[in-house]
């Protein structure tokens, strides 16, 4: 069910500002279904040209990932005061990326990986559909029934 175009306070983003805020982070999730379940994993990236840049290593994720039919990846952040979120949400496919120069230039760029261990695959990952929303953090009096004190 969509209730966002009915609630006040959430905007959807056009794909202008999607971008805007995936530059503005550097972790996401990307998720595919594989056989019967669903796969996610976090990971660090860096958007380019159009498309997601991320380095992985050999094992599982490569496996998963790699020449994907679908994939979707979703990027989240609060602005600094922590009072209004955003959430980006991308469609599209991965594939390994095997020319030399592209791989440099992602180097370049500073896409490094947060774990240990050989991580030379380079990953693109081209949407076919961006979209995003904006909205203000509700007051956790708004989202949380109130409680009655404890007796401790």
């Amino acid at each position: 069910m969509n209730t966002a175009a009915t609630e006040p306070g959430i905007e959807h983003l056009g794909v202008h500002d999607c971008w805007k805020y995936l530059r503005s982070a550097s972790v996401c999730r990307v998720a595919f279904a594989d056989g019967d379940t669903v796969e996610n994993f976090p990971v660090n990236y860096i958007p380019t040209n159009g498309t997601l840049l991320v380095r992985t290593g050999e094992g599982t994720k490569l496996a998963s990932l790699a020449g994907r039919e679908a994939v979707a990846v979703e990027a989240d952040g609060l602005n600094q005061y922590g009072t209004i979120a955003w959430s980006v949400i991308l469609k599209g496919h991965a594939a390994v990326v095997s020319d030399a120069e592209e791989v440099q230039d992602a180097m370049n760029a500073g896409l490094s990986p947060w774990q240990p261990g050989q991580k030379n695959i380079l990953l693109r990952i081209t949407p076919e559909e961006t979209s995003g929303r904006r909205f203000v953090i509700a007051a956790p009096t708004h989202w949380w029934p109130p409680r009655e004190p404890s007796a401790d």
